[in-house]
Protein backbone atom coordinates (compact mmCIF):
# COMPACT_ATOMS: atom_id res chain seq x y z
CA UNK A 1 0.00 0.00 0.00
CA UNK A 2 1.23 3.37 -0.57
CA UNK A 3 1.16 5.03 2.60
CA UNK A 4 1.66 8.73 0.88
CA UNK A 5 -2.19 8.03 -0.57
CA UNK A 6 -3.84 5.39 1.30
CA UNK A 7 -6.95 5.78 -1.24
CA UNK A 8 -5.05 5.44 -4.31
CA UNK A 9 -5.38 1.83 -3.74
CA UNK A 10 -8.96 2.27 -2.92
CA UNK A 11 -9.82 4.28 -5.95
CA UNK A 12 -7.85 2.09 -8.28
CA UNK A 13 -10.06 -0.81 -7.17
CA UNK A 14 -13.26 1.36 -7.35
CA UNK A 15 -11.77 2.21 -11.30
CA UNK A 16 -11.48 -1.70 -12.11
CA UNK A 17 -15.09 -2.13 -10.25
CA UNK A 18 -16.07 0.51 -12.39
CA UNK A 19 -14.68 -0.83 -15.66
CA UNK A 20 -15.83 -4.24 -15.07
CA UNK A 21 -19.61 -2.32 -14.62
CA UNK A 22 -19.34 -0.75 -17.81
CA UNK A 23 -18.25 -3.25 -19.35
CA UNK A 24 -21.17 -5.37 -17.56
CA UNK A 25 -23.42 -2.48 -18.94
CA UNK A 26 -21.86 -3.03 -22.10
CA UNK A 27 -22.78 -6.51 -22.30
CA UNK A 28 -26.21 -5.95 -20.93
CA UNK A 29 -26.72 -3.17 -23.15
CA UNK A 30 -25.83 -5.31 -26.48
CA UNK A 31 -27.62 -8.04 -25.09
CA UNK A 32 -30.79 -5.84 -24.61
CA UNK A 33 -30.54 -4.57 -28.14
CA UNK A 34 -30.23 -8.00 -29.68
CA UNK A 35 -33.35 -8.64 -27.25
CA UNK A 36 -35.22 -5.57 -28.66
CA UNK A 37 -33.81 -6.50 -32.84
CA UNK A 38 -35.08 -9.73 -32.10
CA UNK A 39 -38.45 -8.68 -30.55
CA UNK A 40 -38.77 -6.07 -33.36
CA UNK A 41 -38.35 -8.67 -36.30
CA UNK A 42 -40.92 -10.64 -34.30
CA UNK A 43 -43.16 -8.32 -34.75
CA UNK A 44 -42.56 -7.23 -37.95
CA UNK A 45 -43.10 -11.29 -38.93
CA UNK A 46 -46.57 -10.94 -36.68
CA UNK A 47 -47.22 -7.66 -38.64
CA UNK A 48 -46.59 -9.47 -41.88
CA UNK A 49 -49.26 -12.77 -40.80
CA UNK A 50 -51.76 -10.58 -39.57
CA UNK A 51 -51.41 -8.16 -42.98
CA UNK A 52 -51.93 -11.18 -44.91
CA UNK A 53 -54.73 -12.90 -42.68
CA UNK A 54 -56.48 -9.57 -43.10
CA UNK A 55 -56.21 -9.77 -46.66
CA UNK A 56 -57.81 -13.54 -46.56
CA UNK A 57 -60.58 -12.63 -44.57
CA UNK A 58 -61.57 -9.30 -46.82
CA UNK A 59 -61.25 -11.16 -50.12
CA UNK A 60 -63.39 -13.58 -48.42
CA UNK A 61 -65.43 -11.11 -46.82
CA UNK A 62 -66.02 -9.39 -50.63
CA UNK A 63 -66.93 -12.29 -52.24
CA UNK A 64 -69.12 -13.26 -49.74
CA UNK A 65 -70.92 -9.63 -50.15
CA UNK A 66 -70.99 -10.53 -53.77
CA UNK A 67 -72.74 -14.01 -53.22
CA UNK A 68 -75.38 -12.63 -50.95
CA UNK A 69 -76.36 -9.87 -53.40
CA UNK A 70 -76.49 -12.16 -56.24
CA UNK A 71 -78.60 -14.03 -54.45
CA UNK A 72 -80.68 -11.41 -53.19
CA UNK A 73 -80.84 -10.17 -57.41
CA UNK A 74 -81.68 -14.07 -58.08
CA UNK A 75 -84.28 -14.48 -55.24
CA UNK A 76 -86.32 -10.80 -56.29
CA UNK A 77 -86.25 -12.46 -59.83
CA UNK A 78 -87.93 -15.49 -59.05
CA UNK A 79 -90.16 -13.74 -56.67
CA UNK A 80 -91.43 -10.95 -59.60
CA UNK A 81 -91.46 -14.05 -61.65
CA UNK A 82 -93.54 -16.06 -59.48
CA UNK A 83 -95.94 -12.89 -59.02
CA UNK A 84 -96.16 -12.46 -62.84
CA UNK A 85 -96.55 -15.80 -63.86
CA UNK A 86 -97.42 -17.81 -60.92
CA UNK A 87 -100.70 -18.27 -61.83
CA UNK A 88 -100.32 -19.51 -65.58
CA UNK A 89 -100.87 -23.32 -64.82
CA UNK A 90 -103.68 -22.93 -62.73
CA UNK A 91 -104.88 -20.31 -65.78
CA UNK A 92 -104.24 -22.96 -68.20
CA UNK A 93 -106.30 -25.48 -66.44
CA UNK A 94 -109.28 -23.00 -66.87
CA UNK A 95 -108.59 -22.33 -70.62
CA UNK A 96 -109.46 -25.94 -71.31
CA UNK A 97 -112.85 -25.04 -69.35
CA UNK A 98 -113.84 -22.06 -71.59
CA UNK A 99 -113.08 -24.85 -74.83
CA UNK A 100 -116.04 -26.55 -73.05
CA UNK A 101 -118.16 -23.80 -72.50
CA UNK A 102 -117.45 -22.89 -76.49
CA UNK A 103 -118.32 -26.58 -77.58
CA UNK A 104 -121.57 -26.09 -75.45
CA UNK A 105 -122.98 -22.80 -76.27
CA UNK A 106 -122.46 -24.17 -79.78
CA UNK A 107 -124.48 -27.05 -79.75
CA UNK A 108 -126.96 -25.31 -77.66
CA UNK A 109 -127.71 -23.33 -80.96
CA UNK A 110 -130.25 -25.33 -81.88
CA UNK A 111 -131.09 -27.31 -79.27
CA UNK A 112 -134.98 -26.65 -77.62
CA UNK A 113 -135.01 -29.66 -75.23
CA UNK A 114 -134.41 -28.13 -71.52
CA UNK A 115 -133.20 -31.76 -70.98
CA UNK A 116 -130.11 -31.63 -73.13
CA UNK A 117 -129.11 -28.00 -71.48
CA UNK A 118 -129.33 -29.41 -68.16
CA UNK A 119 -127.05 -32.65 -69.28
CA UNK A 120 -124.45 -30.12 -71.21
CA UNK A 121 -124.53 -27.68 -67.79
CA UNK A 122 -123.84 -30.98 -65.25
CA UNK A 123 -120.99 -32.09 -67.88
CA UNK A 124 -119.32 -28.46 -67.30
CA UNK A 125 -119.76 -27.78 -63.96
CA UNK A 126 -118.49 -31.54 -63.37
CA UNK A 127 -114.96 -30.57 -65.11
CA UNK A 128 -115.01 -27.18 -63.82
CA UNK A 129 -114.81 -28.75 -60.19
CA UNK A 130 -112.47 -31.43 -61.50
CA UNK A 131 -109.73 -28.48 -62.18
CA UNK A 132 -110.98 -26.93 -59.18
CA UNK A 133 -109.51 -29.96 -57.06
CA UNK A 134 -106.40 -30.35 -59.57
CA UNK A 135 -105.53 -26.72 -58.85
CA UNK A 136 -105.63 -27.99 -54.86
CA UNK A 137 -109.64 -25.62 -54.61
CA UNK A 138 -111.90 -27.73 -52.67
CA UNK A 139 -115.63 -26.83 -51.06
CA UNK A 140 -115.41 -26.21 -47.35
CA UNK A 141 -118.19 -28.75 -46.53
CA UNK A 142 -120.41 -26.74 -44.20
CA UNK A 143 -124.16 -28.07 -44.27
CA UNK A 144 -124.81 -30.25 -40.67
CA UNK A 145 -121.20 -29.59 -39.70
CA UNK A 146 -120.77 -27.77 -36.21
CA UNK A 147 -120.03 -23.78 -36.55
CA UNK A 148 -116.34 -22.95 -37.16
CA UNK A 149 -115.69 -18.90 -37.41
CA UNK A 150 -112.31 -19.32 -39.53
CA UNK A 151 -114.27 -21.17 -42.40
CA UNK A 152 -118.03 -20.13 -41.88
CA UNK A 153 -119.56 -16.67 -42.33
CA UNK A 154 -122.79 -16.68 -40.23
CA UNK A 155 -125.57 -14.31 -41.28
CA UNK A 156 -128.53 -15.83 -39.43
CA UNK A 157 -129.94 -17.85 -36.80
CA UNK A 158 -132.43 -20.59 -37.97
CA UNK A 159 -134.62 -21.90 -35.26
CA UNK A 160 -135.06 -25.59 -35.78
CA UNK A 161 -135.61 -29.03 -34.61
CA UNK A 162 -133.48 -30.72 -37.84
CA UNK A 163 -129.86 -29.77 -36.01
CA UNK A 164 -128.61 -29.72 -33.23
CA UNK A 165 -127.54 -25.96 -31.81
CA UNK A 166 -124.63 -24.19 -33.07
CA UNK A 167 -124.63 -26.72 -36.12
CA UNK A 168 -125.06 -25.24 -39.74
CA UNK A 169 -128.67 -25.55 -40.51
CA UNK A 170 -128.51 -23.73 -44.09
CA UNK A 171 -125.65 -22.75 -46.41
CA UNK A 172 -126.49 -19.61 -48.85
CA UNK A 173 -123.09 -19.76 -50.27
CA UNK A 174 -120.43 -22.13 -50.83
CA UNK A 175 -117.05 -21.85 -49.17
CA UNK A 176 -113.82 -22.67 -50.59
CA UNK A 177 -110.27 -23.48 -49.38
CA UNK A 178 -107.07 -23.47 -51.56
CA UNK A 179 -105.55 -26.34 -49.28
CA UNK A 180 -105.86 -25.91 -46.22
CA UNK A 181 -106.14 -21.59 -46.43
CA UNK A 182 -109.62 -20.26 -46.79
CA UNK A 183 -110.90 -18.46 -50.27
CA UNK A 184 -114.18 -17.36 -49.09
CA UNK A 185 -115.86 -18.67 -45.76
CA UNK A 186 -119.57 -20.35 -46.05
CA UNK A 187 -121.83 -18.10 -45.57
CA UNK A 188 -124.41 -19.68 -43.56
CA UNK A 189 -126.92 -19.94 -41.10
CA UNK A 190 -126.45 -21.21 -37.53
CA UNK A 191 -128.99 -23.67 -35.88
CA UNK A 192 -130.58 -22.87 -32.58
CA UNK A 193 -132.95 -24.22 -30.30
CA UNK A 194 -136.73 -23.52 -31.56
CA UNK A 195 -138.85 -21.52 -29.20
CA UNK A 196 -141.62 -22.84 -27.76
CA UNK A 197 -145.02 -20.73 -29.35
Amino acid sequence: MDKKNPFKEENEVKETKTSTEKEQEKEEADKSEEVLNETAEEKIETQDESEKKYEELNNKYIRLAADFDNFRKRTAQEKQDLLKYGASEVLGKFISLTDTFDRAKKSLENIEDAKTIKDGYEVVYKQMMEVFKKVGVEEIDALGKEFNPAEHEAVTQIETDEYEPNQVANVFQKGYRLFDKVLRPAMVGVAKVKENE
